[in-house]
C-alpha cells in the first residue's frame, strides 16, 4: 500500500467517523414540552378523619319519644387524591441522540372526594333533623426531574422517562355543610332551633418526595414540533403538618315548626369568633395528657384545654399519585 493510498483510507475514515458523530448529536440541544393529561387513582385508602368525624358514610334514625339514636346503614369511605386534571411545562436538554434530562413543573387540582356524611332522620319518616357533609380535593404544584431514554428515531419515536417529584406547594381543601334542629329548652315541642354550618379548612403538607416513570411515544409534525403522547405513574405519599380553618359561617334560628316563623332574632358565628383552638391545629403522631385536645363542647363550639393555643391531632397520610395518560407539543430550539 503506497502512501497516497494510505492518506485516502485515513480520510474516508475520518469522513465515516464525522458524518456517525454528527448523526448520533442531536440538532438541537434544548426544547420546551407543555402537556395536559388526567390521572386516575390506582392505591385508594381510608379517608383521614376530617376533625371529630370519622370517614363513614352513615345514617342513624332518632327515636322521638326517648331521644334514643340507632344506626341503620354504615360504610367506610375510602379513595385516595391520585384523581385528576394535570397540565405541565418541561424544559429539555439532549445530552446526546439517545438520552435528554428533563425538568418539568406540574399543577395538579384533584377531583372532590367524600370523605364524611352522617343523616339523622325521625324514626318511620323521611324528616331530617341533622345532617353533615365533608367533601375534600387536593391542588399542588410540583418539580420533577427526570432521565428520557430513546432508540432516537426520526419518525415515531418511543421513549421511557423516570425521575423524581418534589412537591413544591399543595393544600388538601375541606368543605364541610352541616345542619341541626334541636329542642329549645324552656319551650314547647313547636319551638326549635335550626343551626346551619358552612366551614372550609385547609391542610398544609410536611416535606415529602416521590417517584414518577413514564412511557411514550412522539412523532414530529414540523422541523422543530413534535407531538407526544404518555402514560405515567406516579407515587407521591402526603402527610399532615398544619390546618387552618379559613371560612366559617354558623347561624341558628328560633322557628315555630307549626307556623314557619322565627321567633327570636338570630344567633351567628362567624371566622373571627372562633378560637385560636378551633381555627388552627397542629398535626403530632402521639397524643397524650400534655396535648391540646377537646375537653367539651358549648352549643356548636368546642372547648379545648388551651382555646388560646392551636389544638393537637393525629397525622393523617394520603396519596396523590396515580396511573394518567399525558397529550402534549413538544418545541426544539
Amino acid at each position: 500500500m503506497n502512501r497516497i493510498q494510505s492518506i485516502l483510507i485515513a480520510t474516508s475514515l475520518l469522513a465515516v467517523s464525522t458524518v456517525t458523530q454528527a448523526q448520533n448529536k442531536p440538532a438541537n440541544k434544548f426544547y420546551l414540552k407543555v402537556a395536559g393529561g388526567y390521572f386516575f387513582s390506582v392505591s385508594p385508602g381510608q379517608f383521614p378523619d376530617v376533625g371529630p368525624y370519622p370517614p363513614r358514610d352513615i345514617h342513624d334514625v332518632i327515636n322521638p319519644t326517648t331521644g334514643a339514636t340507632t344506626t341503620i346503614r354504615e360504610k367506610v369511605l375510602t379513595g385516595s387524591y391520585g384523581e385528576g386534571a394535570r397540565g405541565g411545562l418541561s424544559f429539555g436538554y439532549n445530552l446526546n441522540k439517545y438520552m435528554s434530562l428533563e425538568a418539568t413543573f406540574n399543577y395538579f387540582h384533584s377531583t372532590k372526594n367524600l370523605m364524611t356524611r352522617n343523616v339523622t332522620t325521625i324514626q318511620g319518616t323521611n324528616t331530617t333533623v341533622g345532617g353533615i357533609e365533608s367533601r375534600g380535593h387536593v391542588n399542588a404544584v410540583d418539580f420533577s426531574p427526570s432521565l428520557v431514554l430513546s432508540p432516537g428515531y426520526a419518525k415515531w419515536n418511543p421513549y421511557v422517562r423516570f425521575g423524581m417529584v418534589v412537591p413544591l406547594w399543595g393544600r388538601l381543601i375541606i368543605n364541610t355543610d352541616a345542619t341541626k334542629t334541636s329542642a329549645v329548652p324552656g319551650q314547647p315541642a313547636t319551638i326549635v332551633a335550626q343551626t346551619t354550618i358552612h366551614r372550609k379548612e385547609e391542610i398544609k403538607p410536611n416535606a415529602t418526595i416521590g417517584f414518577q416513570g413514564a412511557l411514550g411515544v412522539s412523532y414530529p409534525i414540523s422541523k422543530r414540533f413534535d407531538i407526544y403522547l404518555e402514560a405515567e405513574y406516579r407515587n407521591v405519599p402526603v402527610k399532615s403538618k398544619s390546618k387552618e380553618v379559613t371560612a366559617y359561617d354558623e347561624t341558628t334560628n328560633i322557628v315555630n315548626t307549626a307556623t314557619g316563623q322565627p321567633v327570636a332574632p338570630s344567633q351567628h358565628r362567624g371566622l373571627n369568633d372562633l378560637s385560636i383552638a378551633e381555627r388552627n391545629t397542629d398535626y403530632v403522631t402521639v397524643l397524650d395528657q400534655n396535648s391540646n385536645t377537646p375537653i367539651g363542647t358549648t352549643g356548636a363550639k368546642t372547648n379545648y384545654k388551651n382555646d388560646n393555643a392551636p389544638a393537637n391531632d393525629l397525622k393523617s397520610y394520603i396519596n396523590i399519585g396515580g396511573l394518567g395518560a399525558n397529550l402534549g407539543v413538544k418545541f426544539r430550539f
